[in-house]
């Protein structure tokens, strides 16, 4: 379909707007990958159908159509974890201390990077895989090289300098193939849609309140686990693992991640040992929360 036909349907207001099919979707981001159109029309489009809004459906085709330009690995036995591509900006990350709790789990996990997408200046999963060490079970994918179509667009992203439908349907590309993943969410109604949208390209399928929308639980929070159309909730507190770890509220540098990661405190390891628990749970490789991190604490 001519791609102004999809401009028309997001950007002529509430009165004029139409969703657009599974199909259109599909048709509609693959002129967007392939940037067969002008740039202005793209963020054009990416503008009208953020404040339209875009519905599960328009998701799942756009994801779809994605599909086709991954260039996959398979990593057995693994998880992916669905980290927001504008960063984190007051607090490090915890997922490489994580990799070291898990070694002997016979777990991977798996990372997604790029360079930082709008709307939010914070340190990117590409900026500390590529300034640390990193252990065999942690698998770093370069989006540059796995979907040069998408990493193509950042330009005009951050021309846009808005969050857009991309920074949901990036967060899992499925790019090793893995059989359970977990992402990060805000707020509790963005649960039931994630779930809609991502839960039956997986096994199993979880969501967490994490830090900063990623997965990563740095204080009380929620865990929810999808079956079908069926969503468990469980209440997750680091103090009833003993845990007393103090969140930032100030903004972090690059250098200040690093050396956390590097010199990591007692209890931001306990902190690592419980998310790691969390996804020894979500894999299946545990009973319960408790006894994943009794195990790994041994």
């Amino acid at each position: 379909m001519e791609f102004s036909k999809y401009i028309h349907a997001v950007g002529t207001g509430p009165k004029g707007n139409r969703d657009l099919s599974f199909e259109d979707s599909k048709d509609m981001m693959k002129q967007i990958l392939e940037q067969s159109v002008h740039s202005e029309k793209i963020a054009a489009f990416l503008l009208g159908w953020r404040l339209k809004p875009e519905t599960n459906d328009e998701f799942r085709g756009a994801i779809k159509a994605c599909d086709a330009y991954i260039k996959n690995t398979t990593v057995k036995e693994s998880i992916e974890l669905g980290y927001p591509f504008d960063g984190k900006a007051k607090n490090p990350y915890i997922f490489p201390l994580v990799a070291k709790v898990l070694k002997e789990s016979e777990l991977n996990l798996v990372v997604i990077g790029d360079d930082k997408q709008p709307a939010k200046d914070g340190i990117t999963i590409k900026d500390i895989c590529t300034n640390i060490e990193i252990t065999p079970n942690l698998h770093y994918f370069d989006r540059e090289i796995f979907f040069k179509e998408i990493h193509d667009l950042t330009d005009i992203r951050m021309r846009l300098g808005l969050r857009t439908g991309f920074n949901t349907i990036e967060k899992l590309p499925r790019v090793a193939n893995s059989e359970y993943a977990i992402t990060g969410v805000f707020h509790k109604p963005y649960v039931a849609k994630y779930a809609e949208i991502f839960s039956d390209r997986y096994k199993r399928f979880a969501l967490i309140q994490g830090n900063e929308g990623t997965p990563e639980l740095f204080s009380k929070g929620r865990l929810w686990l999808v079956d079908g159309k069926k969503i468990d909730e469980t209440i997750i507190d680091p103090a009833h693992y003993g845990i007393n770890y103090t969140k930032s509220w100030d903004t972090i540098t690059l250098e200040d991640s690093l050396n956390q990661l590097n010199n990591p405190s007692d209890e931001y390891l306990k902190l690592a040992t419980l998310n790691a628990a969390i996804f020894l749970f979500v894999t299946q490789k545990a009973k319960s929360i408790d006894e994943a991190y009794e195990k790994l604490n041994g």
